[in-house]
């Protein structure tokens, strides 16, 4: 089938421009000047108007776990749930985590991740691999998923006991990056140290899910992201620093880029938008005081009062934020979250907002916090550089995945669990109720296929296919 996309001004990461776009199948066949004849008569099967709306790219999440067990449960979004949420905002491709913890090896959990995913998903995906037991066994198994199309690998300074790698550990795990060319992606929290902070602030009784925050204060990220940044220059390896929260960390990951240093920043809405003072310290009588919960996630949010939400919106507008993900781990209140009353060391980390980042960032572009490129550069080309996509997806160009977004900027989105309301993660409330976004997702396309329109999802659980990637192409 094909498909010609008309009258829409197409956004890159570079400049704007109106344009026709054509699809053919699963493919962009051409990307013309409008009413241009240089292919001669175009005949379509179908024909899209978007007059006075964005043409982008589909958006690409590399930060996601579907179905991920976390604390003695599981992350409430499948494949599928998941996915089709994704779509529902812009996003055509999903890069989730495999997890491999201790005893487990690395081959059998790839093996699942692709049981788990294959046939439930409404648009494509890709994986990283956690290693959570760094052992000579997974050190071989990296070389081993680098044929298979699995090119990053994610480290924990964080969680003793269950992901936490020792200083030596994550060296040797570096070493093998900067030799087989895998990026090295780090969860950089002083883990240990918080671990006793945990439990001082228990044994205080504060154990409100407050205090989930102020017991992994910035200076814990700072000095993790600091002594990873050293590991990765002893050992030449590439670092992306996942989820980054505090300025300071920030500051420490832009030093090292300054130096010419190959180290990424990645940082994810909750962190642009919401704060340690006005989530979670939220105390409504719906949860009895425990509504904070809705936001606990690590690294936490941080104080508002200290300016971190700012500078990350200054750090992304000065590339020092390479791109912008969810780390979407959802979870319901109801018999999850829960676990945690009485102790918040127990609650579920995670937020959902695969939904939303499209949107919320677009308010970024409408509040003036970042341009129009800038906001398809984050969400869209970059995380395809970044993680060895780009060129088939996170751009509009002939031969590329005709994934593929129609965007009003005029349109409005209201987020929240409401009639009217925006919200299909499989979640029992929204991290982002009441929040309204001054545009609107009209039309979604993934490989050529239309999967969300004006009348809701039309897609199918079954449409999304693996991505293997290539090394990062983002790298000095």
């Amino acid at each position: 089938m094909k498909t010609l996309i008309t009258g829409g001004t197409v956004v890159s990461s570079t400049g704007s421009a109106l344009q026709d776009v054509l699809v053919d199948g699963e493919t962009i066949a051409a990307v013309m000047a409008p009413g241009s004849q240089a292919l001669g008569p175009i005949t379509a099967d179908r024909t899209i108007d978007a007059t006075s709306r964005y043409v982008i790219p589909g958006g690409i999440d590399a930060h996601t776990h579907m179905e991920m067990p976390f604390g003695g449960t599981s992350a409430s979004d499948t494949f599928e749930t998941g996915t089709r949420a994704a779509a529902w905002g812009g996003t055509t491709t999903i890069v989730d985590f495999v997890v491999q913890s201790h005893g487990q090896r690395v081959q059998d959990q790839v093996a699942a991740w692709h049981d788990k995913a294959a046939g439930n998903c409404a648009v494509d995906y890709a994986f990283h691999q956690i290693i959570g037991d760094v052992n000579d066994d997974s050190l071989k198994a990296m070389d081993e998923l680098i044929g298979e199309g699995i090119t990053s690998f994610k480290l924990f300074m964080a969680y003793p006991g269950v992901f936490l790698s020792s200083d030596g550990q994550i060296l040797q795990a570096m070493q093998k990056g900067a030799e087989n060319g895998g990026l090295i992606m780090m969860h950089a929290e002083n883990g240990s140290a918080i671990d006793v902070l945990v439990q001082q602030a228990l044994q205080r009784g504060d154990t409100a899910p407050y205090f989930h925050g102020t017991s992994r204060p910035w200076q814990m990220e700072e000095e993790a992201t600091h002594r990873a940044i050293m590991l990765a220059d002893v050992t030449g390896a590439p670092l992306y620093v996942v989820h980054v929260s505090a300025k300071q960390a920030l500051a420490q990951i832009a030093k090292a880029r300054g130096a010419g240093q190959n180290v990424f920043g990645e940082t994810c809405p909750q962190y642009l938008y919401l704060s340690l003072e006005d989530q979670l310290g939220a105390r409504s009588d719906e949860w009895g005081g425990f509504e904070g919960a809705k936001w606990v996630c690590s690294t936490p949010l941080r104080a508002r009062a200290e300016g971190h939400q700012d500078e990350l919106w200054t750090y992304l507008r000065t590339g020092d934020v390479t791109s912008v993900s969810t780390d979407h781990c959802p979870f319901c209140m109801k018999d999850q979250k829960e676990m945690g009353i009485g102790d918040f060391s127990r609650i579920p980390n995670g937020i959902g907002s695969v939904e939303h980042r499209m949107d919320l960032l677009f308010q970024g572009v409408k509040d003036g916090r970042i341009s129009l490129e800038r906001w398809v550069d984050v969400c869209c080309t970059t995380p395809a550089r970044m993680f060895g996509l780009y060129g088939r997806k996170g751009i509009i160009t002939a031969g590329a995945d005709a994934d593929i977004v129609v965007y009003d900027p005029e349109g409005h989105t209201s987020i929240g669990m409401g009639p009217g309301r925006t919200h299909h993660m499989n979640m029992d409330y929204s991290a982002w109720e009441g929040w309204e976004i001054d545009g609107h997702v009209d039309l979604v396309m993934s490989r050529g296929e239309v999967v969300v329109d004006g009348g809701g999802y039309v897609g199918s659980k079954s449409h999304g296919r693996f991505v293997p990637r290539s090394l990062s192409q983002n790298l000095i």
